[in-house]
């Protein structure tokens, strides 16, 4: 979620020609600002960067630019001294050509750092001459601005050439609208077989219409009345709702036709979420800084070299100073994720990322309907197969050691806190691959909201990778409980809101919620009571809009974090102080799923003032994560429907029928800002990854482009599908990862339908020092008889089994299966099935929850 590039950083303009020249005659609808904008008259007084001279052909103004330029600015061509008036409008006009394909950047700006734009556009430019046309409104005064080509940039030597130049002040441009194609509005993937499976409609109409449901082949399946929602306050629209959960036919292609309008197709059917399971979780691969990312895994238009690894033009960050000033020391930082469009890393994002992912695999060691396998050794497109741990827990595992990476070392200044960031020391350009950008990286200082989120990450890491790499885990334990200590001493240490050159500031100066946090994974995983009462005795504790905002969990508001395990991972909280935690998962769920219920277009969201954040998408998904955890926890099929809502708006359900999702919808999208992933600005590089989540409306529209376009907007229509939109259009590991957690929550619910178990298990240990002995009972409460069986279960902590009796017991790892043996084979209906066996333990352990007989889950007894 991180600024996007400045306008034209670091940029030496030379002064204007004094020769004098005839001015072009004014167009009809304003007065002219450029001079010899037709080069009639020679060159002057356009002036260009040493480099690249130019010169007038054939009545164009042509620039040699030479080969390997590194960023657009490198060359330029301008013309400065243009008068701009607050509030008038203006039109810019030219037509270009380029011997080799390129895309320049157009600015009117500033003629001095910063250099303040008022207009910044890209444009792709090739042989055959291309006419464009740029409008905008000036924001202040300006008797010196500059009108600049950026023509650099290319590997290759090329030349440039412009004609027919105007700027002309006092039009009007025309209103921008979006194409939001059909006013029928569904998801644009499907919907599940068993699933609620509802859409909107736009009109001006305030009596119901009449809606049909079509299959591919044109007949009709369904059909009723619209029910007319009134306008929605989001969107401004009028809408109506329709409803056709009672079909429950799988099919491709369906499509809804309200009073004539058709929807864009869709699919009903039980398999439709989990190529975007591994799709969401393949962004985090694609985002990895200091390793090549292999064509073998994610195709040869994806492939690139490792970026930030000390190889030229990078300055590598396995040896980071810090920012003159912070720190005399240097820090091996390699390896995390870039954060979004730009080469950052920051740990308050990275922490509420991996955290999610981390969550989103342990979710499936409590949860009887959540499917491990997915997400297990060899299932991901990541290079780390073949080591006996969960490819999730590897895509984690490279944030993790990122993390702790930036954790201050003993014996300096601050020890045991954590930087809160590390990126480049200016803005890079677009589109710049991380293998080519060549600033200097730097560490900005430590906060205590980056220390916290290392003691929350790390201490999950612990829990989690104790199974499969008691090293690591050891190595997270002990970075925990440092940053914890760190922490406490040093509890107000807030990153500077006006550190945001080369990267986002993330500021933050409440860290209740991190601290919060922090305790509930430290807690879960010590069991020490120091940590609980840290919990209890927050302010944050029990408060639950303070734990869940209604806009939705963010890097800035991470205590539902701790609040959601606390309310799912085996713990020593006392049943009244679990029961009061799941009180508060459940009534933050209500919460959302009233105002999913109440939403014409069915989204888990309702901003305070109905202003749409930076991100709403993410604050959408996180949402839904409240609302799945509510369903596990309750079964409550008022909070899966609100998830799957939310699933429909992202999807395309909404006001302006655009699914958010690249490679996913018929109107997805995909010009997402990113450096790499830049197909809009250089038809060579590849549009971003399938399952990249786009950030979504925000009402700021800080950016130029959505200032230019979307002024005005409603609440959910501002929004645009372009790669210079950083605050609409952005996508980041903070997006995705909900969108992970989401994926997978509802890949679970296969058709969507509350299937009863056919199997009850009862596992009951006696422990002691190390030691224990098991007793288990199978019971078939299914109509059929059961034969062979087998039971699977995972261990979360270290428990090494030995001694069975009753059945076939292996354990590898965490991983145990139980078979039966020759004289107990078969488990007649209401009939069950006994074993057990002897083990010995290490560290705090719990009996498992999640059982699978034959590959279906089982009730637990007793109930959680």
């Amino acid at each position: 979620m991180t600024i996007a590039w400045m306008l034209a950083a670091s940029l030496a303009v030379p002064a204007a020609a004094d020769t004098a020249a005839a001015p072009v005659v004014p167009a009809a609808e304003g007065p002219e600002l450029i001079v010899n904008g037709d080069f009639s008259t020679g060159t002057a007084p356009w002036w260009s960067t040493a480099t690249s001279p130019v010169s007038v052909v054939a009545g164009r103004l042509c620039a040699d630019v030479p080969a390997g330029t590194e960023n657009a600015w490198d060359a330029i061509v301008g013309q400065n001294d243009l008068a701009l008036t607050s509030g008038e409008v203006y039109t810019l006009r030219y037509t270009a050509t380029s011997t080799v394909p390129i895309t320049i950047r157009t600015n009117v700006q500033m003629p001095v750092d910063p250099w303040a734009a008022e207009l910044a556009a890209t444009q792709r430019v090739d042989e055959t001459a291309v006419s464009v046309t740029h409008n905008f409104t000036a924001g202040a005064d300006h008797d010196d601005a500059q009108l600049v080509f950026q023509i650099g940039g290319s590997a290759q030597a090329l030349t440039f050439c412009v004609d027919d130049v105007s700027l002309v002040g006092g039009t009007t441009p025309p209103p921008y609208e979006p194409d939001t194609g059909s006013p029928v509005r569904v998801n644009q993937v499907g919907y599940l077989t068993d699933g609620p499976k509802s859409g909107t409609f736009v009109t001006e109409e305030t009596t119901p219409q009449p809606w049909a449901l079509n299959a591919a082949d044109g007949t009709r399946v369904a059909g009723g009345n619209t029910v007319p929602a009134g306008v929605d306050s989001g969107s401004r629209q009028n809408t109506h709702t329709f409803d056709f959960s009672s079909v429950t036919r799988p099919g491709k292609g369906y499509t809804v036709t309200v009073a004539g309008h058709k929807s864009e197709p869709f699919e009903v059917g039980d398999e439709l979420y989990s190529a975007l399971r591994t799709d969401a979780l393949a962004y985090f691969y694609h985002n990895r800084s200091g390793i090549e990312i292999d064509a073998d895994i994610v195709g040869e238009k994806y492939a690139r070299p490792a970026g930030h690894v000390n190889a030229g033009p990078n300055q590598g960050d396995n040896d980071v100073p810090c920012q003159p000033g912070v720190c005399d020391y240097r820090l091996d930082a390699a390896g995390g994720w870039y954060d979004a469009g730009d080469h950052g890393k920051y740990v308050v994002n990275g922490g509420i990322s991996v955290a999610q992912l981390m969550s989103t695999f342990e979710r499936t060691l409590y949860e009887e309907n959540a499917d491990a396998k997915p997400l297990g050794d060899g299932k991901l497109r990541l290079p780390e197969h073949g080591n006996a741990t969960p490819d999730i827990l590897d895509e984690a595992r490279w944030e993790m050691e990122w993390l702790m990476r930036m954790q201050v070392p003993a014996g300096e200044p601050l020890a045991g806190m954590a930087h809160h960031k590390l990126h480049d020391k200016a803005w890079t350009g677009l589109p710049t691959r991380p293998d080519r950008d060549p600033q200097p990286r730097e560490l900005h200082p430590p906060s205590t909201a980056a220390t916290l989120n290392l003691a929350a990450t790390a201490a999950q890491c612990a829990r989690l990778f104790q199974v499969y790499d008691a090293g690591f885990a050891d190595q997270c334990r002990k970075a925990a409980r440092t940053a914890w200590t760190a922490a406490k001493a040093h509890p107000a240490i807030y990153a500077d809101p006006s550190d945001g050159t080369g990267g986002g500031a993330y500021s933050d100066d409440d860290v209740r919620d991190e601290f919060y946090w922090a305790a509930s994974e430290l807690f879960l995983t010590t069991g020490e009571d120091g940590y609980r009462q840290e919990v209890l005795r927050s302010p944050l504790h029990g408060d639950t809009g303070a734990v869940f905002p209604r806009g939705g969990m963010s890097w800035g508001a991470t205590a539902g974090l701790g609040a959601l395990n606390l309310a799912t991972v085996p713990s020593k909280l006392t049943a009244d102080q679990l029961r009061a935690v799941r009180t508060m998962v459940t009534e933050a769920a209500d919460g959302y799923a009233r105002d999913s219920a109440a939403a014409a277009y069915g989204l888990p969201y309702a901003p305070d003032g109905g202003h749409y954040v930076w991100g709403s998408n993410s604050q959408v998904a996180n949402n839904m994560v409240v609302l799945g955890t509510a369903h596990d926890l309750t079964g409550g099929t008022v909070y899966r429907d609100a998830v799957l809502r939310g699933l429909d708006y992202l999807l395309g359900r909404n006001s302006l029928n655009q699914s958010y999702i690249t490679g996913y919808g018929e109107r997805d999208a995909h010009n997402q800002h990113h450096r790499f992933w830049a197909n809009q600005l250089d038809p060579t590089l590849p549009n971003p990854a399938p399952g990249s989540l786009a950030g979504g409306p925000n009402g700021g529209i800080e950016d130029p482009v959505a200032q230019a376009k979307l002024k005005g907007c409603a609440p959910s229509m501002c929004y645009i599908d372009d790669i210079e939109s950083w605050a609409t259009n952005e996508i980041t590991v903070n997006w995705n990862a909900p969108l992970v957690w989401v994926a997978s929550y509802v890949d679970d619910l296969g058709s969507g339908k509350t299937v009863k178990p056919v199997c009850e298990v009862s596992y009951n240990s006696t422990r002691w020092s190390g030691g224990f002995t098991t007793q288990v009972v199978v019971k078939n409460t299914g109509t059929k008889v059961i034969s062979p069986w087998k039971l699977d279960w995972t261990f979360a902590d270290r428990q090494l089994l030995s001694s069975p009796w009753g059945a076939d017991v292996e354990q590898s790892g965490p991983l145990v299966t139980a078979k039966a043996l020759s004289w107990n084979t078969t488990v007649p209906v209401g009939g069950s099935v006994r074993f057990g066996f002897n083990g010995q333990s290490t560290g705090l352990v719990y009996d498992p929850r999640v059982f699978r007989l034959n590959d279906q889950p089982c009730a637990t007894t007793p109930p959680r």
